[in-house]
């Protein structure tokens, strides 16, 4: 039995940054495409997150990679780790 902790692989994303009204939070907007099951046809799903971001270094426009974490708030579980202009 091994004693050290093993690190789980955490989701990343990459969105685009569309506010930053929030204290120390930014919401990013991820686009993905899916395939219809039946028709096989590609169609756009898009979805809303929101990101720590505590040194306020994030823009609006801004293209941004971000990760799951530990909950730090109720809504907040994702952790900014770069931002792609």
């Amino acid at each position: 039995m091994e004693d050290k902790k093993t690190v789980k692989n955490k989701r990343r994303f990459e969105g685009a940054v569309v506010g930053n009204k929030m204290a120390k939070t930014i919401s990013v907007l991820v686009v993905r495409a899916k395939i219809h099951p039946k028709y096989k046809k590609q169609y756009k799903v898009s979805k809303k997150y929101k990101v720590d971001d505590p040194k306020l270094e994030a823009k609006i426009g801004d293209k941004v990679i971000f990760e799951e974490c530990r909950p730090i708030s109720k809504d907040k579980k994702w952790r900014l780790v770069s931002i792609i202009k």
